[in-house]
């Protein structure tokens, strides 16, 4: 392949990761919003487990097109149990949280995600990160505080909940890139399963009967995280994780929108201040991307993947 068409493929191939991601972030800002009203009226493990259900209206033909067999074909099985591991926390720890905080305090710990991943693609993936992009990161994480200004509330057992499940969703995103060359069917499947499985015990005694349109409402929930699962996963396959990880900044947009839209919550001006930083802070950093021209490895495009 002659030098110019290589270059343009690969920069078509980053531009899809990043696309890619910003949807994901989409369908998981209203993944949260769903999941918040959901566990208001039901419990933890109820709307973990009946999501996980949900999710396989989207899994289910998949998984026939790729083989049920290759399930358990897969590459690193104790780096694809951990990853199952960290999703399960990372998805069970939030809808826990979100219980007994505000969802703009709970987002408050997860937005630090972006941090962790850069931190630990650096030091596990070996992923350069200049000098700038650490201060646009740091700029953008500081852009959150202003936009959420975490309560007096968030110091509680609940907090502990949030702030280990933004942890174990760092630790996911990294451990989905070392395993891209495993088929996003696979990993969403197996980490639907873990969610499946637990959601099942925690749902032990805590059972409340839901009416036609509760059920199909979380329901509804499961197809939509799955989906946002798939376009991440895809996304981290195609771009480097530390270039994708400030994107995730873009839920704080979609939170404002959907709080508007199904809390009532109108923005504030300091919410609108901090929001334009962030905004700012993800531009500077694509910026930089391609100023780098950073070459996406031909490993990192996706093999196998159904």
């Amino acid at each position: 392949m002659a030098p110019l068409a290589r270059n343009f493929t690969i920069r078509n191939v980053l531009l899809a990761g990043i696309l890619l991601m910003l949807a994901g972030d989409f369908m998981f800002a209203l993944n949260d919003a769903m999941g918040k009203w959901l566990v208001a009226s039901f419990s933890v493990g109820q709307v973990v487990l009946i999501r996980s259900i949900g999710a396989f209206f989207v899994l289910g033909p998949m998984i026939a097109n790729q083989g049920a067999g290759k399930l358990f074909q897969m590459e690193r099985p104790i780096l694809q149990f951990l990853r199952v591991v960290a999703t399960t926390l990372d998805t069970g720890l939030f809808y826990a949280a979100v219980v007994y905080l505000p969802l703009a305090d709970v987002m408050s710990f997860y937005m630090a995600g972006p941090i962790y991943v850069a931190a630990l693609s650096h030091l596990l993936l070996g992923e350069k990160v200049g000098w700038r992009r650490w201060l646009a990161i740091l700029v953008g994480f500081c852009g959150v505080l202003i936009i959420l200004k975490p309560s007096s509330a968030a110091f509680s057992l609940a907090s502990t909940y949030a702030l280990i499940g933004s942890v174990a969703f760092g630790f996911a995103i990294i451990l989905g890139r070392r395993l891209r060359g495993t088929s996003d069917t696979t990993l969403v499947t197996w980490q639907t399963i873990g969610t499946l499985i637990v959601g099942g015990v925690l749902t032990i005694g805590a059972w409340r009967t839901p009416t036609a349109l509760d059920f199909g409402a979380m329901l509804l929930l499961g197809v939509v995280s799955c989906a946002a699962h798939l376009m991440i996963t895809r996304a981290l396959k195609l771009a480097p994780a530390s270039t994708l990880a400030p994107l995730h900044y873009s839920l704080l947009l979609w939170a404002i929108v959907f709080g508007l839209v199904f809390f009532g919550d109108v923005p504030s001006t300091r919410i609108l201040a901090g929001s334009a930083i962030v905004v700012l802070a993800g531009i500077f950093i694509f910026h930089r991307q391609k100023v780098v021209e950073t070459v996406v490895p031909p490993e990192n495009v996706p093999k196998g993947v159904n």
